[in-house]
């Protein structure tokens, strides 16, 4: 009997009618979504690295939707769980780009032409995640305006708290003063120095306030990885396409640079020159 037959002694090993590995996870489906519409080798890659994107920010949002919902109970335990993780998630994102700056510009100019107008710009996961976190920009809604099953989900978003409203809500619930967090928008948020305050005072004394404490870093944490994905985000791009216009017709790498100066929760960044 060879070392294998040993090692898989017990094994199940017909699936004709039972669910399978495969079958479980659905890879039918998922190993045959890519359709390259050049002959680039490269292709592929680009396809893959978007797609398996996707499949992470899907988990995010599925993170961030269920963390907003037990902090709106009053249960802050469970999303220091899911924050942490949707900080790591990011951090996988991060890796992502190592693979695709693997790709130099000659090979990229190779399938361009095959993206027509489409462009990551227009990824409705993503904007979910960002109106999620606060960073609401009700005009572009229109991008998915063709897509009603992406409009209706972005449109519900934003009649719903942000998940940082959330969290000033409970800060200012435990703190016992007056909700400072306002009503859900299609507007990003703005710093508020009032917000700022209750902030530096849970950061003044920890041991007093040490769940609350504990929720600001686990937000900061979470920014601070979706700030380093942004980044690599632009790098990747300038290292690619250089300073040339996005498929999708922004700007490109300018338009990139800009979205590195917002700020998801404001006040936890400034609060730190004020202690």
């Amino acid at each position: 009997m060879s070392d294998f037959d040993d090692a898989s002694t017990g094994a199940k090993m017909d699936f004709a009618k039972d669910m399978s590995y495969g079958d479980y996870l659905g890879l039918d489906a998922i190993l045959t979504a890519q359709h390259p519409l050049s002959d680039a080798h490269d292709e592929m890659l680009f396809i893959v690295q978007h797609q398996t994107s996707e499949l992470w920010m899907r988990l995010a949002i599925h993170e961030l939707q269920a963390a907003r919902a037990v902090m709106m109970e009053g249960k802050l335990k469970p999303a220091f769980k899911m924050l942490t993780r949707v900080a790591r998630i990011f951090e996988q994102l991060n890796s992502a780009w190592d693979v695709l700056r693997t790709m130099t510009p000659s090979e990229y100019t190779a399938f361009r032409p095959s993206l027509g107008n489409s462009s990551g710009f227009q990824s409705h996961q993503y904007r979910l995640v960002e109106y999620l976190l606060g960073n609401r920009i009700g005009a572009l809604m229109k991008l998915h305006a063709h897509k009603p099953d992406a409009y209706e989900a972005l449109s519900a978003e934003l009649a719903l708290p942000s998940l940082y409203q959330v969290a000033i809500d409970v800060t200012c619930s435990r703190m016992g003063v007056a909700s400072l967090a306002g009503q859900p928008s299609t507007e990003d948020w703005k710093a508020d120095p009032a917000i700022q305050e209750l902030w530096q005072k849970v950061y003044e004394d920890p041991g007093t306030y040490w769940e609350l404490y504990e929720l600001a870093e686990k937000l900061v944490d979470l920014e601070d990885y979706f700030r380093r994905w942004r980044f690599n985000h632009v790098t990747t791009v300038e290292r690619i396409i250089g300073f040339k216009r996005g498929t999708g017709g922004t700007s490109g790498v300018a338009y990139l640079r800009k979205m590195l100066e917002v700020e998801l929760f404001p006040e936890l960044w400034h609060v730190r020159g004020a202690l």
